[in-house]
């Protein structure tokens, strides 16, 4: 069987996209094996042209509707239509997929973008959505909940010190305010697990292209927000501690590969943050890796929120920025093997 192009698994149900189910990873396995075997699927390992497939948050909490931060994109389908093409374009390249990564958005409680972290005059938490600023932080419309200072060993003073330097390192960058999220990919919840039936297409590589995928967590710092894999939005509180690191791994990873793929959700927040880093690590080590980069456009939507916000034009801008840097849009209908 011509390995370049493949057809869908029989269990494979693009209805099931959008709801969550357990894996029956014996039956899986078993089925994997045997596809492997009819198809000729070599391992991962032997491949002569490598290729990477980065998947960004395809989480249940952004990509299915009754979950906390839907991307549902200006159509309402965004995140579910999506993810019903990426798994197909996983079963059409299984044999061109050398390694996959699936990175995590991992959060707890208390942290920066979350509404505990603050109150008002009358001890009331923001609602989500709202976008608190530097200045609002100096005239105390917000404040920072002093009842979660023994939680950090910090002074309330501190914390409050900590959350103005936070939002003036935001404002000084020009990316995004320092916005109130709902709670999200909750470490230890449902809505953090992968989206079924990506996570058994994963699965079904792994265990096909005898290869094992990564998980790279991001986003589980307290004081800074991570909507770049790359690295977090501010690396440095205001006595110089370090808040998040940069990970170099992926710009040494790139170098290894022919290329890489990139998918996930939102297209305007965490793909594009990340990308927009890696991109910054591309040009400090040599512009050209850029041509390597190839942005799975179909497979992204941006973060609307009807009525609210709406970021598709600025996540349009940042692909057509990434394009001019030499980077490639892609749909999820070409085949690996003619890239």
């Amino acid at each position: 069987m011509d390995t370049t192009t493949l057809p869908n698994p029989e269990f494979f149900d693009a209805g099931k996209v959008g709801t969550v189910w357990r894996i029956p990873y014996e039956e899986r396995a078993k089925q994997a094996q045997d596809w492997a075997l009819r198809t000729s699927l070599k391992p991962a390992a032997t491949e002569q042209t490598k290729t990477w497939l980065m998947l960004i948050d395809v989480q249940n909490t952004f990509c299915l509707p009754e979950f906390e931060l839907y991307v549902g994109g200006r159509s309402g389908r965004g995140a579910v239509e999506d993810n019903q093409r990426l798994c197909e374009f996983i079963y059409r390249n299984l044999g061109n997929i050398t390694h996959i990564t699936a990175t995590m958005d991992t959060h707890k409680i208390m942290q920066v973008f979350h509404a505990i972290f603050f109150i008002d005059k009358d001890g009331n938490h923001p609602v989500p959505y709202t976008d608190i600023h530097a200045s609002e932080l100096r005239d105390g419309t917000w404040t920072f909940n002093s009842a979660l200072a023994p939680q950090f060993g910090i002074a309330p003073e501190y914390g409050q010190q900590m959350i103005l330097h936070y939002a003036e390192a935001l404002e000084k960058k020009g990316k995004y305010a320092l916005t109130i999220w709902p709670y999200h990919a909750m470490l230890g919840g449902i809505g953090h697990a992968l989206v079924s039936s990506v996570e058994e297409a994963l699965f079904f590589h792994s265990i096909a292209r005898t290869t094992q995928y990564d998980i790279e967590i991001k986003g589980d710092r307290p004081f800074t927000e991570n909507y770049s894999v790359v690295g977090p939005e501010v690396l440095t509180g205001p006595m110089g501690e370090t808040l998040g690191t940069h990970n170099t791994k992926f710009i040494e990873k790139l170098g290894h590969y022919d290329r890489l793929i990139i998918a996930g959700q939102a297209k305007s927040h965490c793909v594009a943050w990340t990308v927009q880093d890696l991109l910054n690590d591309i040009n400090e080590v040599d512009p050209e890796l850029a041509k390597k980069v190839y942005l799975l456009e179909d497979c992204s939507s941006p973060v609307v929120v009807p009525g609210v916000v709406d970021h598709t034009e600025a996540a349009n801008e940042a692909y057509e920025r990434f394009a001019k840097a030499g980077m490639n849009r892609i749909q999820s209908n070409q085949l690996i093997a003619d890239l």
